[in-house]
């Protein structure tokens, strides 16, 4: 379901402006040393990875020593709809290295929510008026039967199987499940994993979408703002599923 589409990006030309002034500098004293012109400071470097370092290949062991460095916890994400509080999980560490990584890095902040599917999921992290410059990498699969896709579960989407049978994740295209309410035999039914007793009940009473388990890495979970994703779902959709009004996305991480 959660196939990345490609949408061209919309960027407006940036235009150089060049001036030169000339002194005559014949039977005339030198000119005055101009004042100290103020400068904004430097941005604050942010540790971690290059973004354009992140391959297939590098991603795993540049994410996993900055995720043991720079942990994480919890993460504020703001919208005009509201915030969603999301903690990540230990055990899926590359997942949460790098939703971390693209925080604190501010990528997450030049995106929006670009695919809305109401009773199903809200998916966020492309748009198109990107500037940060991000390089094409996956994630290995940290598939935890633990996890699994109730409402409120934040996940990595992929493409699909024929393109990426290793199930890969994107880098950085993430959903957050809405679902719905079902009955044990419908959730257990629409999934090729053996669910566990809690799951089922959890599935009946909050709901979810199980039959994206085992196929999605899962590595976090919404634990405040649950009703925002709601207020996302209902948003008018072009026949893309993208929000006919951009919902941006702001993102920074709590602790």
């Amino acid at each position: 379901m959660f196939q990345l589409p490609s949408f061209s990006s919309r960027s407006a030309p940036l235009v150089a402006l060049a001036s030169a002034a000339l002194l005559a500098a014949c039977n005339q004293q030198p000119p005055e040393t101009p004042a100290a012109v103020a400068t904004s400071p430097a941005a604050p470097v942010v540790p971690g990875p290059d973004l354009m370092s992140l391959t297939d290949s590098t991603a795993p062991a540049l994410l996993r020593p900055y995720g043991q460095q720079y942990p994480g916890r919890e993460v504020l994400l703001q919208t005009r709809h509201g915030n969603m509080r999301i903690r990540l999980y230990e055990d899926t560490p590359l997942h949460t290295a790098n939703f971390l990584l693209l925080t604190r890095k501010g990528y997450f902040d030049e995106t929006v929510f670009n695919r809305v599917v109401k009773g199903f999921a809200i998916q966020g992290g492309t748009s198109d008026h990107l500037t940060m410059r991000l390089s094409r990498y996956r994630l290995p699969p940290e598939i935890r039967p633990q996890h699994f896709h109730k409402r409120g579960a934040v996940g990595m989407a992929r493409y699909d199987d024929e393109q990426n049978p290793g199930k890969l994740s994107s880098s950085h295209d993430f959903y957050i499940v809405q679902g719905q309410k079902l009955t044990p035999y419908q959730a257990q039914s629409s999934t090729n994993r053996e669910l566990t007793p809690a799951q089922l009940r959890t599935y009946s009473t909050q709901g979810g979408t199980p039959s994206l388990d085992g196929e999605y890495t899962v590595f976090g979970e919404v634990v405040e703002g649950l009703d925002v994703i709601d207020k996302i779902a209902n948003e008018p959709v072009g026949t893309d599923h993208w929000p006919n009004k951009d919902v941006d996305i702001k993102m920074k991480v709590l602790q």
